[in-house]
């Protein structure tokens, strides 16, 4: 083939732009036609979905369907205290902690005392030398006793002079004085001693009921001083409470409080503990109001305690119509009624799996309130509530927008 002919053959880049842009434009109308089938199969799926109400499956007590009132407060220790020590005196030994429990008369911290003790060690001599100068003086009481019975007998025999018998009584009579300061003294030194021990105590500090250390507020070397009003200084050690006087101390609306009375049953829920309830009992109604507030305190004592429940601890409060059973603190699952199907096979809801609803067999229980108890879903399943009557097992649902 000659090179005229090979150069012939060379395609011309006019005709090869124009196959390009065909090309082109055919993936543009491929690719178009493809989400417009998508569209329409997404349109066919929808316009097949039924658009439903739901409805949540929800775990409840049965105390809620005589519950009067609720309410809400904290929990306090009705018997709490702030240890400190009645003198001043820099902190040498503390032997608690915050949850450390301790009991009536336990020694807690203690303050340096050396100049006590050496006031006590003091007052005890003195005791001691007033004991001693006692019975020397009780000693010449007795002799001056024996002196004087024997001078009194001579005398009446006429063999001593008066004078002798003056002497002698006189005598007897300074001695029984000086027993009785001797004895006074002894008196006045054991009080010293008492008094010192009793300052020596002062330096000791102890629980004043079993309780539970709630803080610690002071640290070995702060000053410790009953007003606290020295610079750095301390007035309390620790603080503590007795865990077996908490109450839940509850506001109630003045127009509420009519359904409130002392020993009226109630219910207690703590937001640290929301898997339990415990029994509790009114104790008492406070016999003044919150003007601020327009409300009334209310102490709610526990029946059931728990090492769980601490102080401070914010609480609810249901207030019963009736003391409630074993039974009526125990959770059931229900739904809303309208939620449930009767079919020929039983009785069942619909179970929402996706976009499609499962028809689940339930048993139907006890009316609790607003709902039904139920078995055979669980709390937090969610249930078709409406239309029912378009939809059945597998049928393919639709959710109505979120405004």
């Amino acid at each position: 083939m000659s090179p005229e002919s090979l150069d012939n053959l060379t395609i011309s880049k006019s005709v090869r732009s124009k196959s390009v842009k065909r090309t082109g434009r055919l993936k543009v109308i491929i690719i178009s036609l493809v989400i417009l089938a998508v569209i329409a199969g997404v349109y066919l799926l929808r316009s097949g979905a039924v658009t439903i109400e739901t409805t949540t499956v929800s775990q409840i007590y049965p105390t809620q369907s005589f519950t009067l009132l609720n309410a809400s407060g904290y929990v306090v220790a009705q018997r709490k205290a702030a240890v400190a020590s009645k003198t001043t005196g820099r902190l040498e030994w503390i032997g608690v902690e915050e949850g450390s429990l301790v009991k009536s008369g336990q020694l807690i911290a203690r303050l340096e005392n050396k100049d006590l003790k050496a006031l006590v060690l003091q007052g005890e001599a003195g005791v001691q030398s007033a004991q001693a100068s006692l019975g020397q003086v009780r000693a010449d009481l007795a002799d001056a006793e024996q002196s004087y019975k024997r001078q009194k007998k001579l005398l009446q025999l006429g063999i001593v002079s008066q004078a002798d018998f003056d002497s002698a009584e006189a005598r007897f009579k300074r001695s029984l004085a000086a027993v009785k300061a001797a004895e006074a003294g002894v008196r006045g030194s054991n009080a010293s001693l008492q008094g010192a021990t009793v300052n020596l105590e002062y330096s000791q500090i102890r629980a004043p009921f079993d309780a539970v250390v709630l803080t610690k507020n002071a640290d070995v070397g702060d000053i410790i001083t009953p007003l606290g009003a020295a610079a750095n200084a301390k007035a309390a050690v620790v603080t503590i409470a007795d865990l077996s006087s908490l109450q839940v101390e509850a506001d109630v609306s003045e127009s509420n409080l009519s359904q409130v009375k002392k020993g009226q049953p109630c219910e207690i829920m703590l937001d640290a503990l929301p898997g339990s309830r415990f029994r509790g009992v009114v104790h008492t109604v406070v016999p003044t109001a919150d003007r601020s507030k327009a409300s009334v305190m209310v102490k709610i004592r526990f029946i059931d305690t728990d090492s769980r429940i601490l102080p401070e601890m914010s609480a609810k409060v249901a207030f019963l119509e009736h003391e409630a059973g074993k039974a009526d603190q125990q959770p059931r699952i229900a739904v809303n009624p309208a939620a449930i199907v009767k079919m020929k096979a039983g009785e069942g809801v619909y179970l929402i799996k996706d976009d499609h609803v499962l028809f689940v067999p339930v048993t139907v229980g006890a009316r609790l309130g607003d709902m039904v108890e139920v078995s055979g879903v669980k709390s937090g399943d969610k249930l078709a509530l409406k239309p029912l009557d378009k939809l059945k097992d597998g049928a393919r649902i639709a959710l109505p927008e979120k405004m």
